[in-house]
């Protein structure tokens, strides 16, 4: 079982590692931050624009912030007596604390309800780093199921705690993977955004899961809909699990879209059970491998895990989950957001659905390993329906 210790930084920010189930104690003295820290900056701005009736964060300090450093002065790898870092342990196995240059936070609180032209708001809220591995190399992919379980295990613990937090309306972890999306830091690792509104892509999912849930008198959510639609259809799909199954949406925006769904309607990561997680340990890295398994060279991607508002009218429909995409078209080409993603949010594909679903399930990686008690599917058939 995932054991805790929670501590804190040299500036007053709190850190948390998160030990495989075999990790010895860690002694207290071992995680002391000798740093000399400068005093945590003011909060940047929460804009409200009225034209969009979206809020926008204005974070100029992060301008500071550390960009691709070498591997000998990373900010997120173990201590070493040449190089202080954010993480004061010689060793760890998964560390997660609170962000140096947060585009939100370091306070909770509530924001204005009735905002307007001109209305603005110190940025609350909280941003996290998730260090997946000790390792300064390597991919999430590669972690092996043992630190997979931990992490997320680490996430659903991080979920839970956040959304507690005063004034918090969305949690959302996610991975920036590869410098083409934007990443600042090789060190594998991920985010959490605990926002103190609700995001305006989580509550165009919100609006559409409690409309279908409404029509259908609470019988059915939206995703638990589509995916019976895409399992039934088979082109799409990816693979299956006893828990979990894995589709190329019908209506893909990104040239690599692929979704993890849970066969049951839970609102975010907080609310896995014990065998679910298992199965996703395994599951997800299946998917992570398949990716980069389609070109010579690592695949770029977001991993991001959609998890139901804190609203209670958004959370009675709304189901947890993974939204992985990458803009690579090709072995040497992008999709880039432009005129009429950028500026209308109508997307483009440059690539159907149905072939990268077959190029996903004929990649199917060999090096996973399987650990025993987890009963998993992951063949389908050459027709694409579930084996």
């Amino acid at each position: 079982m995932t054991r805790t210790t929670t501590t804190s930084l040299a500036d007053g920010r709190e850190i948390l590692y998160f030990d495989d189930a075999a990790t010895a104690d860690r002694a207290p003295e071992s995680l002391a931050d000798h740093r000399e820290l400068p005093v945590r900056p003011d909060p940047g701005q929460l804009r409200f624009d009225a034209l969009s009736r979206e809020w926008v964060a204005v974070a100029a300090h992060r301008q500071s912030r550390t960009h691709l450093p070498p591997a000998d002065q990373c900010p997120i790898c173990p201590t070493t007596p040449a190089n202080l870092t954010e993480i004061p342990a010689p060793d760890y196995d998964v560390a997660v604390f609170e962000n140096r240059f947060p585009s939100l936070g370091p306070v909770t609180n509530e924001i204005p309800s009735a905002p307007g032209w001109g209305t603005s708001t110190p940025a609350v809220g909280r941003c996290e780093v998730v260090a997946f591995t000790p390792k300064h190399t390597g991919s999430f992919a590669e972690l092996g199921w043992r630190r997979t379980r931990t992490v997320i295990d680490a996430l659903a613990h991080r979920t839970e705690a956040l959304s507690a937090l005063p004034g918090i309306r969305q949690v959302f972890p996610f991975e920036n993977r590869g410098a083409e999306i934007g990443v600042t830091l090789h060190h594998p690792h991920g985010q959490i955004y605990a926002y103190p509104y609700v995001t305006p892509r989580a509550a165009v999912l919100a609006a559409a899961a409690g409309a279908h849930f409404d029509a259908l008198d609470g019988t059915a959510t939206l995703a638990a809909s589509v995916l019976q639609a895409e399992r039934s259809d088979g082109s799409r799909m990816v693979l299956e699990g006893e828990h979990f199954s894995a589709y190329v949406p019908f209506a893909a925006r990104w040239p690599l879209e692929v979704h993890l769904v849970p066969h049951r309607q839970v609102p975010d990561l907080a609310a896995l059970t014990g065998a679910e997680r298992d199965e996703l340990a395994h599951l997800y890295p299946e998917l992570l491998k398949r990716f980069d398994a389609l070109y010579p060279t690592p695949t770029p991607y977001i991993a991001a895990w959609h998890q139901a508002p804190l609203e209670a009218d958004m959370r009675r429909a709304g189901q947890l989950h993974l939204q992985l995409t990458s803009p690579r078209r090709a072995a040497d080409k992008l999709k880039y957001l432009a005129g009429s993603e950028a500026a209308m949010g109508a997307f483009i594909n440059d690539t159907t659905p149905e072939s990268v679903a077959t190029r996903l399930r004929e990649v199917a990686s060999e090096a996973v390993g399987h650990p025993a008690g987890i009963p998993t599917r992951t063949t389908l058939t050459p027709e694409g329906a579930p084996a």
